[in-house]
């Protein structure tokens, strides 16, 4: 079990509070953190904070790029020594977005494979993947092949919320990533509102819009500073569902900047 809102650690690094930030995290009872091999520095930072405080109480998810056996099986070896752990509670295939991936991770030589061994060797609990792609997402749900799915959710992108739906029926753990529209659209609408803004598109609104919909296992909004964190948590702990009417208002504003 996870909770509804974790901690994407793409850009945690790139912040001169890093530790603090995912120290924050875990202090407010968040227990789940995804990063990735190819996530500059975030890895060795997640390592860092394991080594300082141990990797009991939390889950951390990370992904290979690789579409091939030997490479998956290089990058979950690489990934458990710089985080410092014996086993990785979920382990990802990263943006499988075309036809052509999907196809070559599910050559005998292709990383799912590889994946499977280790989970098989116990250096990893479960295997997701990551996609862009409503075709993909499709693929995903009906294979049986995945304990997870990683995808875009937002009043930005609603288009997904019937996969997710179908997913979550077939016992798929459904991740939001980009929860808040991405960092770019995230920035814009603290600048607005720090501006004066009193409208209904706002970062605690947009984490509402994802909770409310009950496929969704987790939503892992990236933070840099510990600030953020306790915003996003503080959102999760006095979540109010958004009506079906403040989930459109939502959507039409979204759609209406972007």
């Amino acid at each position: 079990m996870v909770t509804a809102v974790g901690l994407g650690a793409m850009d945690t690094p790139h912040s001169p509070e890093a530790a603090e930030t995912v120290g924050t995290a875990l202090d407010l009872g968040v227990n789940f953190i995804d990063t990735a091999r190819e996530y500059a520095g975030s890895e060795f930072m997640l390592g860092q904070i394991v080594r300082a405080r141990g990797a009991a109480g939390f889950h951390i998810a990370s992904k290979t790029f690789s579409h091939t056996i030997n490479g998956s099986q290089r990058d979950v070896d690489r990934s458990l020594g710089t985080l410092g752990v014996d086993r990785i509670d979920l382990y990802q295939l990263h943006d499988i977005s075309t036809s052509e991936a999907w196809d070559r991770v599910h050559q005998e030589d292709g990383a799912l494979a590889g994946l499977r061994d280790m989970r098989e060797r116990g250096h990893i609990g479960h295997i997701g993947i990551s996609t862009h792609s409503i075709e993909v997402l499709e693929r995903v749900v009906e294979s049986d092949a995945f304990d997870t799915v990683m995808v875009e959710y937002s009043a930005f992108s609603p288009q997904t919320a019937r996969l997710i739906e179908r997913a979550c029926a077939r016992d798929i753990g459904v991740i939001v990533m980009r929860p808040l529209g991405g960092s770019g659209r995230t920035s814009e609408m603290r600048g607005r509102i720090a501006a004066g803004y009193d409208g209904i598109l706002t970062p605690a609104n947009l984490l509402r819009y994802v909770l409310s919909h009950p496929g969704v296992a987790t939503a892992i909004p990236g933070a840099r500073y510990p600030s953020r964190v306790v915003e996003n948590v503080a959102t999760a702990q006095a979540f109010v569902p958004l009506t079906p009417e403040e989930s459109h208002e939502l959507e039409v504003a979204a759609g209406a900047l972007y």
